[in-house]
């Protein structure tokens, strides 16, 4: 019997069209991504979708299995309306087949109607089929009811794990012990990043060589061009322009950052009050230590928990977090405008402080968080989920003085600055200009 996943509710796993294995790729955000594909894939072909396999073999070489990040009863019971998930294929099923499961790669970025051409018939005939290197197989742009089940897995039923969680609040609690309001900065600026991103930072054949061991294929891109991630003093420098002043409470969510503590020693000097996961959580981070997905997990808790989310890349976390904090309640999201930023840096010395943050400021229009930013059908659904987000309608105050009666995101937990910037909201008065370090550079 063929179903398609225009039914209302999930099918019983007898009359699924077959087993649907997932083998997702990179690291714990990509891979996300690909969890959350799975089961919109799963959906579109009335498939029972096995719990998705986590990559072992990527960069990082984490051992970790989907149930050591997240909670695969939670996952399993929370989308049971939707798809029919099980832990493993039936040992009857298995025992039944002639051959083993098909394995196939689909091409990225597929359509609905691609999977039911390419991907049913061979499912209806052999009966379980593995999709392998799943990251970024299926299409950005959806059916309105598929984008409300991407958004259902991605912020609902992909929860961690206790242990994990506990260990973020713990994180978060000491951080707040410390001051009211924090920012994160998720500084990706690890080799696996510079090597693949095909950057160069000036450490001339040193840095060369120890990348050229990573770089597969990647060629070297231009900084004017964009596409490469900001320092970690580039980072603290924005933040200093943007107005966040030096005595703001920094969360740095990174992992084996390149050059070590000699290139985060300049964001140190600029925000002295500078914590990572490692200082916050000392010993109790021990347990998780050999497990790079799982350190990212509590980053990933830290930085959707703070007051304003800094990224310096445009990767898979800080597309993440940025939706995921749009659809909970448009917590702020500073995003890098690179390409006009990486021309403002290279240049910079030629032009005074007080030039260069007007500068900056205008080049991060449109890249700051503002609830007004996502539109429909506006770049990548993990960053932009508007399907997801109700809409209301602002009203004139009673005085008349109220915005324009546009639909705006609704987003009970944005808190505004009156006339402030987000960076003064978060700082003293402290003026930058006679900040010793700003000087120097």
């Amino acid at each position: 019997m063929l179903l398609l996943w225009f039914n209302v509710a999930a099918v019983p796993e007898r009359l699924s069209n077959g087993y649907l294995l997932i083998a997702t790729s990179g690291g714990l955000n990509q891979q996300r991504i690909g969890i959350t594909d799975a089961v919109v894939v799963a959906r579109v072909l009335n498939a029972t979708l096995v719990v998705p396999s986590l990559d072992h073999n990527s960069y990082w070489k984490d051992g970790s299995d989907f149930a050591d990040i997240f909670d695969v009863d939670w996952f399993i019971h929370s989308l049971a309306k939707d798809v029919k998930i099980v832990k493993r294929v039936p040992d009857k099923v298995m025992r039944s087949m002639e051959k083993p499961p098909y394995t196939m790669r689909v091409p990225r970025k597929s359509t609905p109607e691609d999977y039911i051409e390419l991907v049913l018939p061979i499912l209806l005939r052999r009966r379980v089929v593995q999709l392998y290197k799943f990251d970024y197989r299926l299409a950005n742009d959806l059916d309105s009811e598929l984008q409300k089940l991407r958004c259902r897995v991605n912020y609902h039923a992909l929860r961690f794990t206790k242990p994990i969680q506990e260990l973020g609040a713990k994180v978060v609690t000491r951080i707040r012990q410390k001051a009211a309001r924090f920012i994160a900065v998720h500084v990706r600026f690890e080799p696996d990043m510079l090597a693949f991103s095909g950057c160069y930072y000036g450490g001339g054949e040193k840095e060369r060589n120890e990348l050229r061991e990573i770089r597969k294929r990647w060629e070297t891109l231009p900084r004017k061009r964009g596409k490469c991630p900001l320092t970690p003093e580039e980072v603290g420098v924005m933040l200093r322009a943007l107005g966040f002043k030096n005595d703001t409470y920094l969360y740095v969510a990174s992992g084996e950052i390149y050059g070590g503590e000699a290139t985060l020693q300049p964001l140190r000097e600029l925000f002295p009050n500078f914590y990572t996961k490692d200082m916050l959580a000392g010993e109790e981070l021990k347990s998780v230590l050999p497990f790079s997905s799982r350190l990212a997990a509590i980053d990933y808790i830290v930085c959707d928990e703070s007051d304003v989310f800094v990224t310096n890349n445009n990767g898979n976390m800080a597309k993440i977090l940025a939706g995921r904090r749009r659809y909970m309640g448009h917590k702020r999201t500073v995003k890098p405008n690179a390409k006009r930023l990486s021309a403002l840096f290279m240049s910079r010395d030629t032009m005074g402080w007080s030039t260069f943050t007007k500068k900056v400021k205008s080049a991060q229009r449109g890249f700051m968080g503002e609830p007004d930013e996502m539109k429909l059908g506006k770049g990548d659904f993990q960053e932009f989920p508007a399907d997801c987000i109700c809409k209301r309608r602002i009203k004139p105050s009673i005085n008349g003085t109220s915005e324009d009666n546009e639909d705006v995101s609704v987003s009970d937990g944005w808190h505004t600055l009156g006339n402030k910037t987000v960076g003064e909201g978060l700082g003293s008065p402290k003026d930058a200009d006679v900040d010793e370090f700003l000087r120097r550079v």
